[in-house]
């Protein structure tokens, strides 16, 4: 038997069965906001910002992140409504941000002349609150009148309100909801489609509205009339208009897990089925319905594989025709990323081996017709989105790799080809630097492939400190991207940085998501592993030398590297981590992640569970490489209660371990640029300590 087979199913054997069993002494940590945990927290930031902020590395490093996340440098990123540009800028002057908007002309500008729509900082002067900007909906086509969120410390939870672009001015008397989290989408200038905590039995058990109403202007909240009911075990329902010109419809959408849903189309009162696989992702753009398959789909006899995309009249489907123009098909190394609609043309995301591939789509003479766009990067990332698919057929074009500065381009689908607009500077020292890309072998056989950027001329001494970054879940791919603080913090340093391409992300389609579900979650871990083995067998680095890094649903991959492999490194940092797999599903919004993970209150699925459960499968006496955690106590979506229970635990047992938690930043752990450098700082100076001491002043 394989030696890491040895060490994966002796990790997993001691793992006590009847562990789910025993009182958790921990929970009040999980009271967010109580005087006794806050104090627990308060004490042990303390500990870890006098170890890790008093030198001279955390301080550079903090510095240098934040000029760059200040830097009028950066890409204004923009979103047209109506006729302008609009941006949320932050930076050092207005840490929570200004909303401004541009013409089209000035945005092509080295240096646009900007109007300021909204301060935020002093708006939340003037009111007394942390406001954190989640973003506007504005009602096509005057334009005029918005639906701004706003949150409190950067949680999901926010407060929205009608804001008049003409006046800038939020209007007293308009649609308003209180801090919740809410849906509200325009039906027309008089009526909104809204889900929010109306009262007891509003939400899902995800934490979600399940209930959608329709709402007319100067009318209670309480009188607004139900449009759909879901369960209560449902994850969400959220309700909206199409305002596409010529092809307005209302819509519905039930989310029953994460991964299955069913769409609605109500005409004349009532609610139309689309006839999907629950488990496929439907959208509507003018005459056409496309379909993202997430499972083989046999239609009459035609089998339709998982990964695949469909299109056909949306009428012509209603009435009960099952023809169907396949817009791509997947194979065991390519797979979609996305799709955007202009007006006359589908652009088609698509990776080759996790290499980004573009091709614009025309429906022209009964078919689509398909041509590939050119200029893409060998080893980098490219994102198209449609600047306004109601009118024309312009979209930007953002290209990113890890060592060339992310750029935007401007282009016309069909017409002009794009032409780069803004790019930004280099943050960094790439000199000498070279991506490459690597592939190795998991437990089971299956090839994992993984990004490596490092010195073209790399010696295989063992002895580089290597940061191996990763995810896997949720069909999310982990692609190449400009990173300055990895460049500024890292790569300039000489440090080797690798991303890891494991199953349960998107990488190559649901399949790969699918294969680390649930009882197979360990396909993963194993993958990760595999990844971080290859890097020593290459002699990149060494159990010593190597530094991993993950949050969230990647903060739970630290964690099981931390009790499966403690042997193979050197140090980690969980973020924002999910890590106490019993509860995990009664903490916010958890339970909306059973289809990634499982119901632990079924016992067969709990024994399958444990075995990935950090707070449960951590012991004393073990010897476990020097961990930092970090969250945010805002995070109302994966609970500040994970890392301090694991925290407090391992303290318990006696282990190397430090915890931060930032009191304002919801998942994204900082509300503004000053925490996002801090956090960062923390996590970098940490591990240049762990891994590197003596280059650490």
């Amino acid at each position: 038997m394989h030696l890491r087979h040895l060490l994966l199913m002796s990790a997993l054997a001691a793992v006590p069965a009847e562990a789910q069993e025993v009182p958790d002494p921990n929970l009040w940590l999980e009271n967010v906001t109580g005087d006794s945990a806050l104090g627990w927290v308060r004490q042990q930031n303390a500990r870890s910002t006098a170890e890790l902020t008093g030198s001279a590395t955390f301080t550079a490093f903090k510095d240098r992140i934040l000029s760059i996340l200040d830097s009028d440098a950066r890409i204004p990123y923009v979103e047209k409504i109506g006729t302008r540009y609009y941006n949320l800028w932050r930076d050092e002057t207005n840490p929570r941000g200004l909303w401004r908007r541009t013409t089209l002309t000035e945005y092509r500008k080295a240096a646009p002349a900007w109007e300021t729509v909204l301060d935020l900082d002093a708006l939340g002067a003037a009111e007394g609150e942390n406001w954190v900007w989640s973003g506007a909906t504005c009602l096509p086509p005057r334009y005029r009148r918005c639906l701004l969120s706003l949150s409190r410390g950067g949680a999901d939870a926010d407060v929205v309100r009608e804001f008049d672009l003409g006046t800038r001015q939020f209007i007293t008397d308009g649609f308003t909801l209180p801090e919740a989290k809410s849906s509200l989408a325009w039906r027309d200038e008089n009526t909104v489609f809204v889900g929010t905590a109306f009262g007891p039995g509003a939400m899902t058990s995800s934490g979600y509205p399940r209930i959608v109403k329709e709402w007319r202007r100067g009318t209670p909240l309480d009188s607004a009339s139900v449009v759909y009911e879901a369960g209560a075990d449902d994850v969400w329902a959220y309700g909206w208009r199409d305002l596409t010109p010529g092809f307005e419809r209302d819509l519905v959408l039930r989310g029953r897990t994460f991964y299955t849903n069913e769409l609605y189309l109500r005409r004349e009162g009532h609610l139309v089925r689309i006839d999907k696989p629950d488990d496929a992702n439907a959208s509507v753009h003018r005459e056409w319905l496309f379909l993202e398959l997430r499972s083989d789909w046999n239609v009459a006899g035609t089998v339709y594989p998982a990964g695949a995309l469909l299109a056909t009249p949306l009428e012509d489907f209603l009435a009960g025709a099952r023809s169907f123009h396949v817009l791509f098909t997947p194979t065991e190394r390519t797979s979609l990323v996305s799709y955007t609609a202009t007006r006359h043309h589908l652009l088609l995301n698509e990776l080759d081996n996790v290499r980004n591939r573009l091709y614009l789509l025309t429906w022209r003479e009964g078919r689509w017709q398909r041509q590939p766009l050119g200029g893409m990067p060998e080893f980098g990332t490219v994102s198209a989105s449609a600047v306004d698919p109601d009118t024309s057929d312009a979209y930007f074009l953002t290209i990113t790799d890890f060592l060339t500065p992310t750029s935007l381009a401007y282009g016309v689908a069909g017409g002009a080809p794009p032409r780069r607009i803004k790019q930004l500077p280099a943050f960094f020292n790439a000199t000498g630097l070279a991506i490459t890309q690597h592939e190795t072998r998991s437990l089971d056989g299956t090839r994992v492939p993984y990004f490596q950027v490092a010195p073209k001329e790399l010696t295989p001494t063992g002895q580089h400190p290597t940061l191996l970054y990763g995810y896997g879940g949720f069909e999310v791919p982990m692609l190449p991207g400009y990173s300055a603080g990895v460049g500024a913090a890292w790569l300039e340093r000489g440090g080797v940085y690798v991303l890891a391409n494991i199953r349960g992300g998107g990488e190559f389609g649901p399949r790969w998501h699918q294969a680390a579900l649930k009882a197979n979650r360990h396909k993963a871990y194993e993958d990760f592993i595999a990844v971080a083995e290859d890097l020593v067998r290459r002699q990149v680095t060494s159990p010593q030398r190597l530094g991993i890094m993950g949050g969230s649903n990647g903060g739970l991959l630290m964690g099981n590297m931390l009790t499966l492999r403690p042997d193979l490194f050197g140090a980690i940092v969980c973020q924002v981590p999910l890590l106490d797999m019993r509860r995990y599903h009664t903490l916010l919004a958890g339970a909306s992640w059973m289809g990634e993970y499982g119901n632990p209150d079924d016992p067969a699925e709990w024994e399958f569970i444990r075995t990935f459960s950090p707070y449960h499968n951590v012991q004393a006496g073990v010897d476990y490489p020097p961990v930092l955690f970090t969250t945010s106590t805002r995070d109302d979506r994966v609970h500040p209660g994970h890392a301090r229970k694991m925290v407090a635990r391992m303290l318990e047992q006696g282990h190397d371990v430090r915890y931060y938690e930032n009191i304002e930043g919801g998942h994204a752990g900082a509300a503004d640029n000053r925490q996002a450098a801090f956090m960062s700082a923390l996590g970098y100076a940490f591990l240049w300590k762990e891994l590197q001491p003596a280059a650490t002043p």
